[in-house]
Order: C-alpha cells, then structure tokens, then sequence
C-alpha cells in the first residue's frame, strides 16, 4: 500500500497529516498545482487506502477523518506496538539459530525454510546481512554435506558469497550424490540378478546330470 501511495505521489499527504486549504492566490501560484487537485489528491489517498482494506480493516478506520489517522491506526493494527515487534523479533530470531536440515530433507525444500524465517525478519526491521544466512545454512546442514562443507568454507570467500549462489552449489552436490546412489542401487539389483542367473544354472546343471546318470 505504501508502495502504491508513493508510485501515486500521495505519500506526503500521509506523513503530514490532514491537508489544510491555503488562500488560493498563494496555493494557486505553488508548483504543486491548484487547490482543486490537492483536494482531489487528498481524495484518491483515501480511495486507496479503503480499496486495499478488508471489512475487518476497514472498520478500524471507518471513523477517521483524514488519511494520516486511517494510516497510524492501521499501522498499529498491523504492526503492534513496539513491544509487540520486539517480542516477534525475539521469537523469529531464536527460530533462525534453531533452524537444523532434517535427514530426509532436500536442499530446496531446507533453503525455502530458512528463507521464510529471514523475510520475516527483514520485514520487522532485522538488518540480516547474507553471509550470516549463508554461514548458517552451512553449519546446520545434515551429515551427508560435511565434506561439502568442508569443500565450500576452504575454496569459496564466504563474505562475498551469495545465498543463491550456495543454493546453486549445494543443489549440484546433492544431485551428484543422488546419482550415486542411484548407480550403486542400479549395481546391486545388477549383481543380484547376475546370482541368481548363476545360480538357476547350476540347478539346472545338477538336473542335467542327474538325468544323465539315471
């Protein structure tokens, strides 16, 4: 909603609360324009602010008067009080040091997790720079990616590396292995219908004698 206020021009009107009319020799001769398209700006600021509401919302604000004051009590609403907001960091952030890749847990489906938690963050104001993010993902990677790890913190700048990139790199890895493991399974169903070719063929061998000999 901020976003589209400011794309409008109208986000003035919001900071500074509800617009006053000037004498209109004064106002007219202002570069922003006359007193009859701030009126209809101040109008279209609250058209927008109402199209974007819900009912619940909107009845937050059905009592206003002017588009500042729908604006605070909607940003309180949202938002919460500053206590509020502490409480919500303190909480993501003790989930963001917690955070551990399950076994069975891909690369994908582990780095969708951790990036829940820091938008988030970054969205109650936590400045969360990448290398903490990737370091992180590093450290809280299964066993399977210990020499991965290993691999990543010993050739790679992990100040300047990006966490898409490390996304990259330990999805390739992961592929790797699956693969195989895929030609070790593929090797062992191999050797086992080998056996059991070898072994039907001498049964079939021991008949054959058998019947020779009757």
């Amino acid at each position: 909603m901020k976003a589209i206020l400011g794309s409008q021009g109208l986000w003035e009107i919001i900071e500074k609360g509800n617009f006053v009319e000037p004498q209109n020799e004064v106002f007219e001769s202002s570069p922003k324009g006359s007193l009859g398209e701030r009126k209809e700006e101040r109008s279209m600021c609250a058209h927008l602010i109402h199209q974007g509401l819900d009912d619940d919302m909107f009845e937050k604000v059905a009592n206003e008067t002017n588009s500042k004051q729908a604006w605070d009590t909607l940003q309180n609403s949202v938002m919460g009080v500053e206590k509020v907001k502490k409480v919500c960091l303190q909480i993501l952030r003790a989930e963001f040091e917690s955070l551990l890749m399950k076994e069975s847990e891909s690369i994908s489906n582990y780095f969708i997790r951790v990036l829940a938690v820091v938008n988030q963050l970054k969205r109650l104001g936590e400045k969360l720079e990448d290398v903490r993010v990737v370091e992180k993902i590093l450290r809280s990677l299964n066993f399977k990616f210990d020499h991965v790890v290993v691999a990543i913190e010993e050739s790679k700048d992990l100040e300047v590396m990006s966490i898409g990139k490390l996304n990259g790199s330990l999805r390739t890895h992961e592929e790797r292995m699956n693969r195989g493991k895929q030609e070790q399974v593929e090797q062992a169903e191999q050797a086992k219908l080998s056996l059991k070719a070898k072994g039907e063929a001498y049964e079939n061998s021991r008949r054959g004698q058998g019947r020779g000999r009757g």
